[in-house]
């Protein structure tokens, strides 16, 4: 390429410097995650579909989940595909699941983990005006730990950039939250037990947990997911509540696409990343990147992903040039399973460079069709998951940085 950009990471909705008072005993605990198109997810409703078909639809997701951030940022929507993409926008287009249980006793819980939601939700009894949910909804009512947040609480007050509020006819913190398609939910701001299973077979327990308990809500979201976990940068996200017990370290590490075997998302100490390199965080709005597990596509500048698609389309041999509905520079191949991209290399802020191999920046779109897993944008950056794919991306809240090194992400872990 004629020129190079460096990027430098911007916290707007993944994660900001804020410390809570509710955590685990244990400063580190692991969780599995599981991608929504795995054979393993509720969410997906045809298991028999092929990886290729699976790609695309993630794809068409993230495109417009990135439209949806820029609206949320608001910014002018400026996400290009060479075709327009044809896919429902959801306001659940996290990529990764989570399993966890509210209150005693527990009531199991599948949850869309999302970096760009800041808070935890999910549909409670009553819920007369709900979007239909396939599984049973936890009823407040059968747990001992339930107890709601009161208007005149500190908490309530702290919580306005999450959209609380209350009114005068109750006493009870009021959320809500709008997605970027219009799809929403409405409840009660309460406090409960949230609990995690680790990867060592132990169940982490956090009490006081701060979540919205939903008795109204419409919109795109799927049946087969009881809620969203936010770990996005409010006050009131999982990662924010967990903050000063892990000393603010967390890292997770995603499988290859495709993989039925689980990723994993780590808290504390064992979520320290010792190799690899680092790059300051830009807390305070700084960044021009914004990092996202959520979002399939790696998002650049529309210019930086043209002079991409050339430099690589100039080294790519053996390959067919072809077009493919909401993808970017693909090539038909003789065997997809043995394609080689040449190797890209990320530049961030402080050094730090991560050299990205064919499995980071290639997707098989058709059977032994591959293409560049890169959109472009005017007016916004995103690092997408198949870009972190096989790397522990650990993030050092108290230090302010990020770190990358490449990992083996199906191992697992057994913290």
């Amino acid at each position: 390429m004629a020129a190079t950009t460096t990027f430098t990471v911007a916290l707007l909705l993944l994660l900001l410097l804020v410390a809570a008072p509710n955590a685990a005993k244990g400063n580190s605990f692991t969780v599995e995650l599981i991608h929504r198109d795995s054979t393993r997810s509720p969410l997906s409703s045809h298991p028999d579909l092929s990886k290729p078909q699976r790609v695309r639809n993630a794809a068409a997701r993230s495109l417009d989940r990135a439209r949806s951030l820029e609206r949320r940022l608001g910014l002018s929507s400026s996400v290009v595909s060479p075709m327009d993409a044809e896919a429902p926008v959801t306001a659940d287009s996290g990529a990764y699941l989570v399993h966890v249980s509210l209150g005693t006793p527990a009531f199991p819980i599948v949850a869309i983990a999302d970096t760009g939601s800041d808070v935890i939700w999910t549909q409670c009894q009553p819920c007369a005006d709900c979007y239909t949910q396939t599984a049973p909804m936890f009823d407040p009512k059968s747990s001992t730990t339930y107890r709601e947040i009161s208007c005149s609480s500190e908490t309530c007050t702290s919580l306005t950039d999450e959209g609380t509020s209350c009114s005068s006819d109750a006493d009870v913190c009021h959320y809500q939250v709008t997605y970027g398609d219009g799809s929403n939910t409405s409840g009660d701001m309460a406090t409960e037990t949230l609990t995690l299973d680790s990867t060592a077979g132990r169940k982490v327990a956090l009490p006081k947990t701060i979540f919205g308990c939903s008795h109204e809500g419409g919109g795109t979201f799927s049946p087969n997911a009881s809620g969203i976990v936010g770990l996005g940068g409010g006050a009131a996200s999982l990662v924010s509540q967990l903050g000063s017990t892990t000393g603010g370290k967390f890292s997770y590490c995603l499988a290859s696409f495709g993989d039925d075997k689980p990723s994993t998302l780590t808290f504390g100490q064992s979520a320290a990343v010792s190799g690899g390199v680092s790059t300051p965080l830009g807390g305070g709005g700084g960044g021009n990147i914004i990092i996202d597990s959520g979002t399939t596509l790696t998002i650049v500048p529309k210019g930086v992903l043209s002079e991409l698609a050339d430099a690589v389309s100039s080294q790519v041999s053996g390959g067919t040039p072809v077009q493919v509905q909401g993808l970017d520079t693909c090539f038909e191949v003789e065997d997809s399973g043995s394609f080689e991209a040449p190797t890209l290399t990320m530049h961030f802020d402080g050094g730090a460079d991560v050299e990205l191999k064919t499995g980071n920046t290639f997707v098989e779109a058709e059977e032994n069709v591959v293409c560049l897993a890169f959109a472009g944008s005017a007016s916004l950056a995103i690092y997408g998951n198949v870009a972190q794919q096989n790397f522990r991306v650990g993030y050092d809240l108290k230090g302010e940085t990020l770190s990358f090194e490449p990992a083996d992400c199906t191992a697992g872990s057994s913290a």
